[in-house]
């Protein structure tokens, strides 16, 4: 029997859906893949086509299976060290000029499976190495977070990772394990993983002296843009720097940030959250 097939009414119920949810615009292009990533799920409850299946997301019974309704239709590309001149510019000028009174703090606000995260903390250790920092790490996909907080990777996706590093905070697996890697505990309890939606007023986090938001801007509508930056900005500490990917910018925003470099921005030390 061939898998069912989206009609044009049911991608446009699911496009809306995940905009309402997380903010996230697909264009027209996305509809094979938006039939491709739930076909699973509507065999899996016995249904014939994707408009029944959104019906049962409208039931609030099914909560659970919106979750993984909206983890299957989020993009998790992500990789350790990616964009390394970021790390490059957080090692040199923010990590190296940063007073020990205090504990350092960073927020992967778009972690994914945890790379971009633990590739912060590897930098952190080495640059902080007797100081106090923490990191958060949030996603709006729980799928990815239980993925993230396990800290295991199969050696194929840790090609960015330096040997030096390698040694320093990772564990190769061996036995049944092989072929894959762990990162260090001592990296794994600095970092606190928590599920949180963008698209919805935040819980309280705390100010932060980093904030990095890569690669999920070019997702958002400008209207979802300025709302979303309504709500970090305001969790970052004055003098602290907000990245976004080398393909993204703040351009045409209402924001207070000043920009320092082509994706990474700072708020000027003398403004009052």
């Amino acid at each position: 029997m061939a898998n069912p097939t989206i009609t044009d009414r049911e991608f446009n119920q699911f496009r809306n859906l995940i905009y309402d949810i997380a903010g996230i615009t697909l264009s027209d292009a996305k509809k094979l893949l938006v039939s491709s990533r739930l076909v699973k799920r509507l065999l899996h409850h016995g249904l014939s086509n994707y408009g029944d299946y959104f019906q049962l997301l409208q039931d609030c019974r099914f909560a659970d299976e919106l979750q993984i309704a909206v983890d299957l239709l989020t993009t998790n590309e992500t990789y350790f060290f990616r964009e390394p001149k970021h790390f490059d510019f957080i090692r040199e000028q923010v990590l190296a000029q940063h007073c020990a009174g205090r504990p350092l703090r960073a927020w992967s606000a778009a972690c994914s499976s945890g790379e971009e995260a633990y590739t912060l903390a590897m930098v952190m250790a080495d640059t902080l190495s007797g100081g106090t920092w923490e990191i958060l790490a949030s996603d709006i996909s729980t799928r990815m977070l239980d993925r993230a907080r396990s800290g295991h990777y199969a050696l194929e996706r840790t090609d960015g990772i330096s040997r030096e590093h390698l040694r320093r905070y990772c564990l190769k697996g061996i036995g049944s394990q092989q072929g894959t890697l762990l990162i260090d505990r001592r990296l794994r309890e600095r970092v606190c993983f928590e599920h949180i939606n963008l698209n919805e007023p935040l819980p309280q986090v705390g100010l932060f002296d980093i904030i990095l938001l890569r690669n999920v801007m070019i997702y958002f509508d400008s209207d979802t843009k300025s709302q979303v930056l309504g709500r970090l900005c305001p969790a970052l500490r004055p003098g602290g720097y907000f990245i976004v990917s080398h393909t993204e910018n703040l351009n045409g925003l209402n924001h207070p940030l000043q920009s320092v470099k082509p994706s990474i921005y700072r708020k000027p030390p003398n403004i009052k959250n």
